[in-house]
């Protein structure tokens, strides 16, 4: 059983403070989603409790996790340079008991994950998989580990659909405990029973958590309605309380008013007002006891907040992409043929297919093309590190030049995004995924982009933050083609849904199923 003692982890880089007294006792049928923004701790907990020495050159923990006798499986976020480089085959060899190797089990598994078995190789490195067979590849050697408590940090970020789907399906039926983070609103809505929510108050300086043993669609619910009703408390008392002092004020005023005007030649009168005067304070004294006794406004991590330009507005005849390819290729290997797509104006349409199936060589292909039309463009990829020089630091990526008014808006800006001001000036490296999908989000706003072309957007930012991006994308005048897997982002978002494989790109007729 896994128990949690007063638990409190410390970036010594910053000195901030991620957790603070955590105490939680994980229950044999647990279900739990640890969810907030970007950066809270919610992978540095599970690491904390599979890796712990790995975190010994960034962060002070202090307190206990204690796990005996667990056998943990662990899939983290992202995976070594040192790992990637390995051969599949060497991989999984170096992560598997071959005396104690359940046949059956390995074979069920690849065939319900659909990961052909000849891709454990000594000739293919984990580098050259894609994504999702990356996270196929890792959750089928600890699941043959026969673990007793399962660890799974972003476990959807490279899966297709359907992967999704099965991933659903195998958290749901498992008897072993499971703690997991996930973007995903319907995996969470699907699987979860448990939620520990991590947020950070007081402009990052207070970090707070909750748990609560309901599903999310409750947790949602009643931290919404719990925030509402004690914000409406909170200003019904404050405009109570601010009509009790301005009556006051007046009552103040007049009497001191009466006092300086009064003769001292008539004593009697002065004395009734320094007693009516005495009463007035006393009352003065009782309001302001009164207020620490109301009801404070809720203090809460609010959500992202995205605002493009409502000037934006592209026409809808205007022709924004003309593409034929007669073979989408990655070397020699071929993806797809025969692939034909025209965008004209605001449509917004998003691209689905099979791990591997080249959606992102095609949108790189789109991107291509759109380069050369004179449209404001913006692009989010998958991989950050493409156009994030590690380097550089946050204003300086946003900033589009060196002046003092270029620095100040940057700054202003990465504020009014939950920035603090030591994460603005730390190497992109360091940020957390969903500190750089802000940023690219910003870039786009800054850079008053018409098109948008987005690899997977969503994939590192907060649930609770996904009703607000679908709503600015869905609100958004320009165009928007995205490679995606997140259901509620397709449904909401996208006019027209793609599917990618090998024998072209086909435009889905039907609306697109959670």
């Amino acid at each position: 059983m896994l128990v949690i003692k007063n638990l409190s982890l410390t970036l010594t880089r910053d000195l901030r403070l991620l957790l603070d007294g955590f105490n939680f006792t994980l229950a044999q049928d647990a279900k739990v989603a640890l969810i907030g923004e970007e950066g809270n701790g919610k992978s540095t907990l599970l690491k904390c409790i599979a890796e712990p020495k790995t975190l010994e050159s960034y962060l002070e923990i202090e307190g206990e996790i204690n796990c005996p006798n667990e056998i943990i499986g662990y899939l983290p976020q992202s995976l070594s340079e040192e790992i990637l480089n390995l051969g599949t085959k060497e991989y999984f060899d170096s992560k598997i008991d071959h005396e104690l190797f359940d046949y059956g089990l390995f074979y069920r598994m690849i065939d319900e994950m659909e990961f052909p078995e000849d891709r454990i190789s000594a000739d293919i490195r984990i580098c050259n998989l894609s994504g999702g067979e990356k996270i196929k590849l890792q959750l089928l050697c600890e699941m043959l580990k026969m673990p007793t408590l399962l660890l799974l940090d972003e476990p959807t970020n490279d899966l297709d659909l359907n992967s999704v789907r099965w991933l659903e399906r195998f958290i749901d039926g498992l008897t072993i405990p499971v703690m997991f983070v996930s973007h995903d609103e319907v995996l969470l809505e699907q699987c979860a029973n448990t939620i520990i929510h991590f947020e950070q108050l007081a402009r990052k300086t207070k970090p707070f958590h909750t748990v609560a043993r309901m599903s999310y669609e409750e947790y949602v619910a009643n931290r919404e309605a719990r925030i509402f009703k004690q914000t409406r408390m909170a200003n019904k008392e404050k405009a109570e309380y601010e009509a009790k002092m301005e009556r006051y004020r007046q009552i103040y005023q007049r009497v001191h008013h009466e006092q300086q005007i009064v003769s001292r030649q008539d004593p009697s009168t002065a004395k009734n007002l320094k007693d009516k005067m005495h009463t007035v304070k006393s009352m003065g004294k009782r309001f302001e006891r009164q207020k620490e006794n109301m009801t404070e406004k809720p203090d809460f991590e609010e959500s992202i907040e995205l605002s493009f330009s409502e000037k934006i507005s592209i026409p809808n005849g205007k022709r924004i992409l003309d593409l034929q390819i007669e073979h989408l290729r990655v070397g020699n290997l071929n993806l797809s043929k025969d692939i034909s797509l025209q965008v004209f104006g605001p449509e917004k349409l998003c691209i689905v297919g099979s791990n591997g199936s080249g959606k992102t060589t095609l949108l790189r292909e789109i991107l291509k093309r759109l380069k050369n039309n004179g449209i404001a463009l913006g692009y989010m990829p998958q991989d950050y590190g493409e156009l994030m020089p590690n380097e550089q630091n946050a204003i300086d990526f946003l900033a589009r030049g060196s002046s003092k008014e270029e620095i100040t808006k940057a700054r202003t800006y990465l504020g009014s995004m939950n920035f603090t001001s030591e994460e603005m000036l730390h190497p992109l490296s360091k940020l957390s995924g969903g500190q750089r999908a802000k940023l690219f989000f910003s870039k786009m706003i800054l850079g008053k982009s018409e098109v948008l072309v987005l690899d997977e957007p969503t994939r590192n930012l907060s649930p609770l933050s996904g009703p607000e991006i679908r709503s600015a994308l869905k609100d958004f005048g320009g165009c928007i083609i995205a490679v995606s897997h997140d259901r509620k982002f397709i449904s909401e978002v996208f006019d027209k849904v793609y599917s990618l494989d090998e024998t072209g790109l086909w435009l889905q007729t039907k609306s697109f199923p959670e």
